[in-house]
């Protein structure tokens, strides 16, 4: 029986509760697909759920904290491998597949039945599973699976029009990178907020106005904006309809991210924008599997810049 490597949950906690340890490797349903894993990704979802910590302020995780248990697990996660987007090959298929074939390099998301971190991965031909970017890496075609899907779902939502003005909080995470591409390649005027060493950054991915937080409240101007999307849930409630305008929209990925049902065929449109040059990844830095724990420690701490990515080798 072939075994293979796999990063562990063994209860909640802080980052060494992730453990590699030697599992059994998947064989492929008829309709599945395995892939050899070559990147994968720390996820805020990731160490939300290695934390238990649902991250809506501290009177919001108190309640909702015993949720988490009821749906996740009670003493520590029951999808005990975590990770939410990876990108690798396809080494076998399924009797019944018919779209994949061994070799294929392939990107995918997991969704929230998780297991991403290891070396093999069993996924249905009909899942959020497509040909990888001809023009990306894996570890660049892996964060898009996810990250950027969150991000384009929840802008088609605003339906934003050519020359809106749309302002993007959180600029410069993972949601935020991608939400600032797409909607520049949907026609609006984009506003990134983020702090001081992520300006040129933001800028270069396409905003047209940027706004540092550490040195101004956006919601003290007097600018109003067609759409505000706020990418990582910290727009507090009293001031989220401010800066909006009369008809305007807002929208925020914590909101949005129970209730967004992910298509392969949204998957294959960001793959198209990534091939035109339109879309890219913002890779901040990059670990081997051996260092997970390292990994969702730097992730913990809530600075990141676009991607935190993991090696599988």
């Amino acid at each position: 029986m072939q075994k293979m490597k796999a990063i562990v949950c063994t209860k909640y906690g802080p980052p060494e509760v992730l453990q590699i340890k030697e599992i059994e490797k998947p064989a492929p349903k008829d309709n599945e697909v395995l892939i050899k894993v070559i990147a994968t990704t720390v996820h805020i979802g990731d160490t939300k759920i290695r934390r238990l910590e649902p991250g809506l302020g501290p009177v919001k995780d108190f309640f909702f904290k015993p949720v988490m248990r009821f749906m996740l697990g009670f003493k520590g996660p029951r999808n005990k491998i975590l990770g939410m987007e990876l990108a690798g090959d396809v080494e076998t298929v399924g009797s019944d597949v018919t779209l994949f074939k061994p070799g294929d390099p392939v990107f995918a998301s997991t969704e929230f039945r998780m297991g991403a971190y290891v070396e093999y991965c069993c996924i249905p031909e009909n899942g959020i599973l497509a040909i990888k970017p001809t023009n990306m890496t894996y570890e660049e075609a892996a964060p898009v699976s996810n990250g950027g899907l969150t991000a384009l779902i929840s802008l088609r939502k605003a339906n934003i029009q050519h020359g809106q003005k749309v302002l993007i909080y959180g600029a410069s995470g993972s949601v935020g990178t991608y939400a600032v591409q797409i909607a520049r390649h949907f026609g609006a005027e984009v506003t990134g907020v983020c702090s001081t060493t992520n300006l040129e950054m933001v800028k270069s991915l396409g905003a047209d106005k940027l706004i540092d937080y550490t040195q101004e409240d956006f919601t003290q101007s007097s600018e109003t904006y067609d759409v505000i999307f706020d990418a990582v849930a910290k727009i507090a409630s009293s001031k989220r309809k401010k800066s909006l305008k009369k008809s305007g929209i807002y929208l925020s990925a914590h909101d949005l991210s129970g209730n967004i049902k992910l298509k392969v065929k949204d998957l294959i449109y960001l793959k198209e924008l990534c091939e035109a040059g339109k879309l890219k990844s913002v890779i901040d830095k990059r670990y081997s599997i051996e260092q997970i724990a390292e990994a969702h420690r730097y992730v913990d701490k809530g600075h990141k810049k676009g991607n935190v990515v993991i090696t599988v080798k």
